[in-house]
């Protein structure tokens, strides 16, 4: 497909993958006009329930894969993780804009910070690490305290550990390295906040980003999203420009989250990059022009990008298992700017994301406000890592 062509609305979107991020891609990109289909191995998935169709097969089933390229105009992903096997099955038989080339990148996070280290962007310090002798030279060069975390799989603060003592080298290189991955050290960066920005990028090379988001983690489970983020105005357009310059250097088509750590004396280091839709971008779809959603849509069907400008000021605030029967038993209780987000999964688990809420007000402190009012969250813990 060339650049200047266009999927235009009434085409059948795929997805590879049927959790919250792929539903409400479909639910955005129904009201487009798009049509949609879901692979995905349990039934009556997030997506499937937005999909016109879903086929119910595991990652790695390359039969469910050639079904899916069958049924589809275009393909995305809405997770990172695909099976190397499908990935190249889909971009064989089928139009994949978003390619496999960032998703070998981003899935493995040695090969994403050296990546993002070659295009002159700060990362933490790190190393590969393959044995305990390893893992003990590179806490000689880096220092402590360090973080380990496997190079593969893991999210929510899964698959990493935080080093602080010499002592607990042993026991953590044990623990990580069963789980056969490999293993890259990082040297702990102290930050004084999390931020992250979106940035779309559209086959013809259209590029926009959406405001930066202030993170607030509570057990490495990202709890608060809070736009504008309360940081200055250099701060702010460096965040922009370094994600910009990633999605350009990386060729993104559709969209990609740059996390990043913000330090006592203005520094910023890039900390993950994320190949798709995000946590963190949940706050769009009331409190800018365009949603991260229809956005990702537009980008990989190659139409105009919409305006990224911020209409309110927000706070979204993720919905856990733990939190779901309380928000469930306020919903008469909610403010009126108040917008609630369910993603329709049978099974509430303590620390599985179940929804969200984007709370709108005059500042980022009065929706805060209104979250405390609710008695759901602990809004002030803060950056728990």
């Amino acid at each position: 497909m060339r650049s200047e062509q266009v999927v235009k609305p009434g085409a059948t979107i795929g997805i590879l993958g049927g959790g919250q991020l792929g539903r409400m891609i479909a639910l955005a990109g129904r009201a487009m006009g798009y049509r949609f289909v879901t692979m995905d191995p349990t039934p009556d998935s997030p997506c499937g329930q937005a999909a016109d169709k879903q086929i119910t097969a595991g990652y790695d089933d390359v039969a469910g894969a050639l079904q899916l390229a069958a049924e589809s105009d275009v393909i995305t992903y809405e997770f990172e993780n695909v099976d190397a096997a499908v990935a190249e099955v889909l971009e064989t038989k089928s139009f994949v804009p978003q390619g496999s080339r960032l998703l070998r990148i981003t899935q493995h996070r040695i090969r994403e910070k050296t990546a993002i280290r070659d295009l002159g962007i700060p990362v933490a310090p790190f190393r590969a690490v393959e044995s305990l002798a390893d893992l003990e030279q590179a806490i000689e060069e880096l220092g402590l305290p360090a973080v380990m975390k496997t190079a593969t799989g893991g999210y929510d603060g899964k698959g990493q550990r935080v080093l602080r003592r010499r002592e607990e080298l042993g026991d953590a290189y044990a623990e990580l390295s069963q789980t056969g991955a490999e293993l890259i050290v990082e040297k702990y960066i102290p930050f004084v906040k999390e931020l992250s920005v979106i940035a779309a990028r559209s086959l013809s090379g259209e590029l926009m980003t959406f405001p930066a988001a202030e993170n607030v983690h509570v057990d490495n489970i990202l709890n608060l999203s809070i736009v504008p983020a309360r940081i200055g105005e250099a701060v702010r357009a460096k965040a922009g420009e370094m994600a910009a310059r990633i999605a350009e250097k990386l060729g993104v088509v559709g969209l990609i989250a740059v996390e990043m750590f913000l330090t006592a004396d203005g520094e910023l280091y890039v900390n993950e990059l994320a190949p798709r839709p995000h946590n963190s971008g949940h706050y769009t779809m009331e409190a800018c022009v365009t949603s991260q959603f229809e956005q990702h849509v537009r980008a990989i069907c190659n139409l105009p990008l919409g305006s990224t400008r911020l209409l309110s000021p927000v706070v979204m605030v993720n919905i856990l298992g733990e939190h779901l029967e309380p928000v469930l038993a306020k919903a008469g209780e909610l403010p009126p700017t108040a917008k609630l987000h369910l993603y329709g999964k049978h099974e509430s688990k303590t620390k599985r994301k179940m929804g969200h809420l984007n709370v709108l007000a005059d500042t980022v402190e009065e929706a805060l406000a209104l979250i405390d009012s609710l008695q759901i969250w602990n809004i002030a813990e803060g950056n728990q890592r």
